[in-house]
């Protein structure tokens, strides 16, 4: 035992205590994996290809003092394993795992370090950054090569055995269509950190993320699935710490089956915590998912502490250079890839998938750099091992599934490459809708394939257009509102002299960096905020709102606020002013039309063919002159006002019969003057009701006008206009929609 401080005579008496565990071990199984209380004691499995010796160290309740070792007495199948008779939940537990210590073929065990169980549910104490952590000695010659004989204990985070039992009120999953999904990004701390009305004690936690207040204005603003961004224990690098920084998204993970002890509010037990504001969300009808990272761990690169996986099992857990493995692949950008090409690692990565389906009920995943997780040796798979688990696993298929689909490796670039069954972050949607309008030449004919959905990219192998998650600001660079208020990033506060972040941010200040007085350049930037989400929200395919752009959220110009755990990242509720507060109600407006109006998510991609038997094209491009444009007009890199005719007559199944949905006219118009815009004739009805215009962002009537008309369309604007209804059930819905629409 590696303790040499001294303990109190109580410690003492539960250290003698504690003993009795190694009197009385049994054999146990190597399945489950992990730590598992089944009532009576706790069984311990861990995966180890190549350990010669696992030994598992008991602590006291805080996790300072270790007080017993018990050696794991059994290997079957590549897991050691024990049963301790007696241990009960809130055991706090570590490992070190005895094997070689060779770097060159990609070994580096070292038992002097304690090591996190992969499989741990909880975790106590928090990572100090000291030469202790690391398996090699810092300061001598041979580098990574050396070895560090220092006990890493009193510097590492602990285990915990937990308790799973919890009673849910509402355990069931979500029967919501992906048609119907829309999204919402939000961090769990920054979310309710300066939210008045959340008591100051649950600020920044699972428990202020389900508080009712919270809830209900979520549910408030038409949003179906909050995403959160990564909750599961992560690790703050120590480069971040010396500059007083810290890894607030929290994009490098360290435990996959556990959320971070920084979320949690103390009041109950975590793993109830957690539940709890899922059932408060599931109780309100809307999903939860999480951000998950499996592409790496917080370990890095051959240089990098020994925290868990390099210390357990190093040439299993992550992909090695063939023929030289003392060095990691890095197609994440961060020192080491994760290697779900092995079967073992592979089954630690759906095995957490599960757990937090099944024992966590969250409704699905988004993953981060999710190309790694379809790497095989010969490079990226859409068939590969990981992919393939999902797709015939009976509770992976069933939830859902979103790739951000792209690394940094050879060939990461995969946006519309993933199965089906996957949806995918499609970032060709953010990109254009900045461009155009901003005022791009050219962007017209791009911006015609992204708002019905990206068939170009995702229309095969029977993908629907919900495949395409579509989004115009994530937590990865400018929010809305300083996408049309900085033209240049201003990332200073990182302290990295603004060279983090992306310099391609498609922005546009309107004519003053930051804010302004200038009430002309006030106006243009609300307009155009409303613009890009109309565009966003009334886009065939999947939506997703980053929080806090519905009122005007702004990080100061900030692209990149990764390591700001502070005012630049959190919500800040009180400074929401008038401006804030009428977008947040033109946003609820744009949930409300997409969702009364089917014809805005259709399942089936907009072609643009003409369908003979029912005498109907499911979508037309207009000229302002109300006619179909003409290949001349495509071309024309100066055009950028145009109309799209969605007709709600349109087969909207595979049952070949027409639809009665309504049928929509959107307008765009980027070009910075007037523009007048020619009303089509269509079915031979004569008349259009104007359900939106983005320069009157708040009305209390439905202006209607006769086809032909003329309507004068603002410089830099969106309308929408629907098609008087032509049956009972089109009029139905539209009535319903006008007094919607009316009371907002």
């Amino acid at each position: 035992m590696h303790n040499d401080s001294p303990i109190s005579e109580s410690e003492a008496q539960t250290k003698a205590a504690s003993r009795t565990f190694g009197e009385s071990i049994e054999e146990g199984a190597p399945f489950p994996l992990g730590a598992t209380w089944d009532g009576k004691g706790v069984n311990f499995a861990l995966f180890s290809a190549n350990a010669t010796k696992v030994e598992l160290c008991l602590f006291d309740d805080e996790g300072h003092t270790e007080l017993e070792r018990i050696e794991l007495p059994e290997y079957t199948d590549e897991v050691f394993h024990v049963y301790v008779p007696g241990l009960r939940p809130g055991a706090v537990y570590g490992y070190r795992v005895h094997g070689p210590y060779d770097p060159g073929n990609g070994h580096r065990f070292n038992p002097n370090k304690l090591l996190l169980d992969p499989y741990a549910k909880a975790h106590i104490g928090e990572l100090k950054w000291a030469p202790e952590i690391f398996g090699y000695t810092l300061d001598s010659p041979e580098g990574d090569l050396s070895f560090d004989e220092r006990d890493s204990a009193p510097f590492v985070p602990k285990c915990k055995v937990v308790d799973s039992t919890f009673s849910w009120s509402h355990p069931e999953r979500s029967a919501l269509g992906w048609d119907s999904v829309v999204f919402y990004e939000a961090h769990v701390r920054g979310f309710t950190k300066k939210h008045p009305q959340v008591p100051e004690r649950l600020r920044g936690t699972f428990a202020g993320m389900g508080e009712p207040v919270i809830v209900d204005y979520v549910k408030s603003l038409g949003v179906t699935t909050v995403e959160l961004m990564p909750i599961h224990t992560f690790v703050n690098d120590s480069y971040l710490l010396d500059k007083g920084l810290t890894n607030y998204w929290g994009y490098n993970t360290i435990g996959f089956f556990a959320a971070d002890p920084r979320y949690f509010s103390g009041e109950i037990e975590q793993l109830a915590e957690f539940k709890h504001m899922v059932d408060r969300y599931h109780e309100a009808g809307l999903e939860v998912i999480l951000d998950v990272v499996y592409n790496h761990t917080a370990e890095g690169n051959e240089r990098g502490p020994t925290l868990s996986f390099k210390g357990i099992d190093n040439a299993s857990y992550y992909r090695l250079l063939p023929d030289q493995r003392r060095f990691y692949i890095n197609d994440t950008g961060t020192g080491n890839t994760l290697n779900l090409s092995h079967p073992r690692v592979l089954q630690m990565v759906t095995d957490s998938l599960r757990y937090w389906v099944t024992e966590m009920k969250v409704d699905g995943f988004r993953f981060d750099l999710a190309t790694i997780l379809g790497r095989e040796p010969h490079g990226f798979d859409e068939g590969g091992g990981f992919l393939d688990s999902c797709r015939q696993d009976p509770v992976l298929s069933s939830v859902r599934l979103i790739a951000e689909p792209w690394d940094c490796g050879p060939g990461g670039y995969q946006v519309g490459g993933f199965p089906p069954g996957w949806a995918e972050w499609n970032d060709t949607f953010r990109d254009t809708v900045r461009s155009y309008w901003k005022g791009d030449e050219g962007k017209v004919p791009e911006l015609a394939k992204r708002i019905t959905a990206s068939g170009d990219k995702f229309n095969r192998r029977g993908r629907r257009p919900w495949a395409s998650v579509n989004f115009v600001a994530a937590h990865d660079g400018f929010t809305l509102n300083d996408i049309v208020s900085y033209n240049d990033k201003h990332n200073d506060a990182n302290g990295e002299d603004n060279k983090d972040g992306h310099s391609d941010n498609r922005s546009w200040n309107m004519g003053a960096e930051g804010p302004t007085d200038d009430a002309r350049i006030e106006e243009d930037r609300e307009r155009q905020k409303r613009n890009m989400l109309a565009t966003l929200l009334l886009s065939q395919g999947t939506p997703m709102i980053l929080a806090g752009d519905e009122f005007g959220r702004t990080q100061n110009g900030n692209n990149n606020a990764y390591c700001q755990d502070n005012e630049i990242s959190w919500v800040n509720w009180e400074q929401i002013d008038d401006r804030g507060r009428t977008l947040t109600e033109f946003v609820r407006m744009l949930t409300t039309l997409r969702r009364r109006l089917p014809v805005l998510r259709r399942a089936r991609f907009l072609t643009g063919e003409y369908n003979e038997a029912l005498g109907v094209t499911d979508a037309r491009w207009l000229s302002p002159a109300g006619e179909d444009l003409s290949q001349q007009q495509w071309d024309d890199a100066s055009m950028r006002c145009f109309g799209l005719v969605v007709d709600g007559r349109a087969q909207a199944s595979g049952i070949r019969k027409p639809a009665s949905d309504a049928t929509l006219l959107l307008i765009f118009n980027a070009h910075h003057d007037v523009v007048n815009f020619t009303l089509p004739a269509i079915a031979d009805v004569d008349h259009w009701t104007c359900l939106l215009d983005t320069n009157v962002p708040i009305r209390g009537e439905l202006p209607a006008f006769k086809s032909r008309d003329t309507y004068q369309v603002t410089g830099r604007s969106l309308l929408v206009f629907a098609l008087e209804a032509t049956s009972h059930e089109t009029q139905q819905i539209f009535d319903t929609l006008e007094c919607d629409l009316t009371e907002s």
